[in-house]
């Protein structure tokens, strides 16, 4: 019990020498990008082709502070992997080349989900929870929701992309088999189906299937990628006791 309280106290300690930091860079950006969010805005409403409407006197202007504190997240999210992953590789030594390659893997990643959402995804759901208008039926969409829903969806997914990184990264410090990620699947879609629904805006089957989907494939990958690289911890721990039973 000792050893992993250890390890997440060193975590923490690693983690708030860099929040700081973070923080300040997040809070700068978003005021420099709060000048842009209106063709932020524009650009996401491209995919609804609906009017945004306001009901109370501050909607426009928290709507306009969110886009921008979105579009900060999205351009720091470099720095935002780098200051995580320090603190999660400080307790197993996961340092030099292998810091590189998680945080340059995760932000791959991140952001092919974030584009993968924005460009097949965004559309299709808004297109499907549309679909219910009729003439007598008419949507009239507060810009303060619609800014929740474009900016949670592109973030969950881009979030979400990043599962077979931290699959690999549970394997290689020992935390996680890859034999047991494997002998789990039926739990993990459970939780892939619980995930979907707190991070999709809204609570349908379609938009659950729109992200659930994409997150099993990529939990599948990292079942191959943890087998291919032979990153398994577990794995090269038996193989030293199996040779000596031997001799």
């Amino acid at each position: 019990m000792a050893e992993p309280l250890k390890l997440f106290a060193i975590f923490l300690l690693e983690l708030g020498r860099s929040l700081k930091l973070l923080g300040m860079a997040i809070a700068a950006l978003t005021l420099s990008i709060f000048f842009l969010s209106g063709r932020m805005l524009s650009v996401f409403q491209a995919h609804l082709g609906e009017k945004l409407y306001f009901f109370s006197v501050a909607g426009p202007f928290l709507a306009h502070v969110k886009m921008a504190f979105f579009g900060a997240l999205y351009v720091l999210m470099p720095l935002c992997m780098h200051v995580l992953w320090k603190a999660l590789g400080k307790p197993f030594g996961v340092i030099g080349k292998k810091l590189f390659w998680f945080v340059a893997a995760t932000c791959f990643l991140f952001y092919s989900g974030t584009i993968f959402c924005y460009m097949l995804t965004l559309p299709l759901g808004i297109k499907f929870l549309l679909g219910f208008q009729s003439q007598d039926l008419q949507a009239v969409i507060s810009i303060t929701r619609f800014v929740n829903f474009v900016t949670l969806f592109i973030l969950g997914f881009g979030l979400v992309f990043e599962l077979p990184v931290f699959m690999v990264f549970s394997a290689q410090v020992g935390a996680v088999s890859r034999a047991a990620f494997a002998r789990n699947r039926r739990y993990a879609v459970l939780v892939i189906a619980i995930l979907a629904a707190l991070l999709t805006p809204t609570p349908d089957l379609v938009n659950m299937g729109l992200m659930g989907l994409p997150l099993y494939l990529l939990y599948e990958s990292g079942i191959l990628l943890i087998g291919m690289l032979g990153l398994d911890k577990a794995t090269h721990a038996v193989a030293p006791s199996n040779e000596g039973g031997a001799s």
